[in-house]
């Protein structure tokens, strides 16, 4: 049966692997993998802005935020060096920075200042109103030509490379460790941050902005604890509403508006843990729940098809030992290999369940998905499949796709229950 963990075993309370601890080791796919999603992150929504800032430029007036003492400042052209270091740093910010958590917060606050910023861009272009001088000397010529390449005069507040300075400094300075390397690390950050004024590509207010965006990313978005899974997720769902509305600003379409309040709501339920906010009710959704959440409901149900047919040559659920068997969501000819008479324990809530697998004794225990289950959202179910051992009855435990949810009970149920 069931034995209730002892007072102060919360470290056994969740499987192994699943609490992953904010400071260690990161393995170096990760860095790469965030430094690419990041940079096209960036490569996506910045050149896109810039150009319908372009496209309004042509059909109407777009003004700037030019203060009349700007016109005083004087056009610095080796300042172009330090202002092209920005790409540089923002790829040894994530191939440098310490532990595992401290490259997830560089991720989401670096994530969180491109699509914040290009939703400024699109929703409120302006533009750099001063002329820039003719550059003679040949290096700074030669990168002021790379730049017009692929920036337009267009994204202008608030300035992203600010932004990034700002975000960078808690990134590398732990890397940093003497005072006088932290010094120069800070001192050519802000001298990035000024180039963007000397080389006539901000004004002081994009400068100002841009600073002010860095330091909400870094204010609202900390270094993760162990138990902030569920912070990424909803963080990864909001993001994709702000690509969302984006897109509405890029392309028009109430399709895309309604695309990102369904993701927003998305968000909100995994930032309030919400298992049951998709009100799975006897194996199914209500209609409402369908209007409301159609774009989520959908991608799952394609993920779950192609996962069905990514893993055709393999079986669907495997036995666990005992009387319980755990994997995926089932079709309704997959379900009928399952032992007679079998307690169905649906952990899914993104999937209306089996038809098949209704028909047995249906129970349900809906689990956030890409969420570490806690010992009081674990608790009822491990409870569930020792009663059913307990009368005999074989248990057949999954979720959605059968990689993690379905697991990590079955090894709490194992580590926690008499072989």
């Amino acid at each position: 049966m069931y034995r209730q963990p002892a007072p102060g075993s919360c470290a056994r309370d969740l499987p192994s692997g699943a609490g992953v601890a904010a400071r260690g080791g990161v393995a170096a796919g990760d860095r790469w993998m965030r430094l690419a999603i990041n940079a096209a992150l960036f490569g996506i929504c910045y050149p896109a802005t810039n150009y319908l800032g372009h496209l309004r430029a042509q059909q109407s007036d777009v003004g700037g935020v030019a203060m009349a003492w700007e016109a005083a400042v004087p056009f610095v052209p080796w300042m172009v060096v330090p202002y092209m270091t920005s790409g540089l740093l923002f790829a040894l910010s994530f191939l440098l920075v310490r532990g595992r958590g401290e490259l997830s917060a560089l991720g989401r606050r670096v994530a969180f200042a491109t699509v914040v910023a290009c939703l400024v861009f699109a929703a409120f272009p302006l533009r750099f109103e001063l002329t820039r001088p003719t550059v003679d000397a040949a290096l700074p010529a030669w990168l002021f030509a790379q730049l017009s390449l692929v920036d337009r005069p267009y994204n202008q507040l608030p300035s992203l490379h600010v932004a990034y300075c700002v975000i960078f400094w808690p990134a590398l300075r732990t890397v940093a460790r003497a005072a006088w390397q932290r010094a120069a690390l800070a001192g050519w950050l802000l001298l990035l941050a000024v180039s963007t004024v000397f080389t006539y590509q901000h004004h002081a207010l994009d400068v100002a902005a841009g600073a002010l965006l860095g330091a909400l990313a870094v204010r609202l978005l900390p270094v993760p604890s162990a138990d902030d899974s569920r912070k990424p997720v909803s963080f990864c769902y909001a993001m994709l509403a702000g690509l969302a509305l984006l897109a509405w600003f890029a392309l028009g379409g109430a399709w895309w508006l309604y695309l990102c309040a369904s993701l927003l709501l998305v968000a909100h339920a995994y930032r309030r843990r919400s298992a049951g906010f998709l009100r799975k009710r006897g194996g199914g959704h209500p209609l409402w729940i369908w209007l409301l959440y159609a774009p989520y409901l959908a991608g799952y149900r394609l993920t779950w098809q192609l996962v069905r047919l990514r893993e055709r040559g393999r079986p669907p659920f495997v036995h666990h030992g005992g009387q319980l068997w755990v994997g995926r969501r089932l079709t309704d000819a997959e379900a009928a290999r399952l032992p007679a008479g079998c307690v169905v324990i649906d952990l899914a809530n993104e999937l209306s369940e089996t038809p098949a697998l209704r028909a047995h004794d249906y129970r349900h225990f809906p689990l956030l998905d890409l969420d570490t289950p806690t010992l009081q959202s674990a608790r009822p179910i491990v409870e569930a499949i020792a009663a059913c051992a307990r009368e005999g009855r074989s248990v057949y435990l999954h979720c959605a796709m059968g990689y993690r949810r379905s697991r990590e009970i079955a090894q709490l149920y194992q580590e926690y229950s008499p072989q």
